[in-house]
């Protein structure tokens, strides 16, 4: 194929790029998810006089410490570079959606983020997987082959 071809509109792109597009999106959805929850919950906002400044009204001070702990939650990279990598995700499912039946790719990727969620709360916060949800693992492995056997 000549290089300077542009490609059709119904170029696809083959079963392994798929897979590794929804893998890609699981993991950075899931696997994100526990390292931000760790951060957020061991952050404690440091104090500032706006916050109690009597001049400053009710509505001011709250505003106020939602701006300080937005701000401060994402200064940490403990909590900031999850965030990026998750947010990172939501741009491969659009691209992904753009090209892939979207009745398989948010089953898919949904699937694959919970998977990924409890490998991640398993690795972050040295949670014990139960015997329950390694049935629900292979029953949403499952719940993916039948929308995948369904569309095939």
């Amino acid at each position: 194929m000549d290089p300077d071809t542009p490609l059709s509109d119904d170029a696809q792109p083959s079963i392994i790029r798929w897979i590794l597009g929804f893998l890609l999106v699981g993991a950075c959805w899931g696997l994100t998810t526990p390292f931000m929850r760790k951060a957020a919950l061991n952050y404690t906002p440091p104090s500032h006089p706006a916050l109690t400044d009597p001049n400053n009204s009710p509505l001011k001070r709250k505003a106020l410490g939602i701006y300080y702990a937005v701000k401060g939650v994402l200064s940490r990279p403990a909590y900031a570079i999850p965030l990026l990598l998750n947010v990172t995700g939501s741009v491969w499912f659009f691209i992904l959606i753009g090209k892939a039946e979207l009745s398989l790719t948010v089953p898919i990727t949904n699937s694959l983020a919970f998977m990924f969620t409890v490998l991640g709360e398993w690795w972050a916060e040295k949670k014990v997987i139960s015997r329950d949800t390694w049935i629900g693992l292979g029953l949403a492995l499952g719940g993916i082959a039948l929308c995948v056997q369904s569309k095939s």
